[in-house]
């Protein structure tokens, strides 16, 4: 049993690929949006994270600390991450903060005067700002 099949037309089928097509470079503003956006991102993580024990003691000592002030105290403790440092002390004009700044997060603050009676342990850092 002979079985004859249909012959194939002998022209060549278009592909969807050009082989003669050249790369395109990705453009310089394509980076730079990529760095603002980085940049951003770090930015927006620099905020710190008050714990609920922190914000008691905050609210029950009456300390008061300007936005400006907690900007500063969120870069300084990225900046003491950044260099390897979990759990540092920060004293500011009024008062005196204990911040993880592995979390990122304030653990307790006293005011400055009840700061200078106390013994800091189980910290590897210290921030100052004046």
């Amino acid at each position: 049993m002979d079985k004859i099949y249909p012959q194939l037309p002998l022209q060549r089928i278009a592909s969807n690929r050009s082989y003669n097509k050249v790369n395109e470079a990705p453009s310089a503003n394509s980076f730079k949006n990529y760095l603002q956006d980085s940049l951003s991102k770090q930015a927006n993580e620099s905020t710190l994270k008050i714990s609920k024990h922190a914000s008691d003691r905050i609210e029950q000592r009456g300390i008061e600390l300007d936005a400006s002030t907690w900007n500063k105290i969120g870069s300084k403790v990225s900046e003491a991450k950044k260099k390897g440092i979990n759990e540092t002390l920060v004293l500011v004009k009024n008062a005196a903060l204990i911040v993880s700044a592995k979390n990122e997060t304030v653990i307790t603050a006293m005011d400055r005067q009840e700061a200078g009676a106390q013994i800091f342990s189980n910290i590897n850092g210290a921030i100052i700002l004046d």
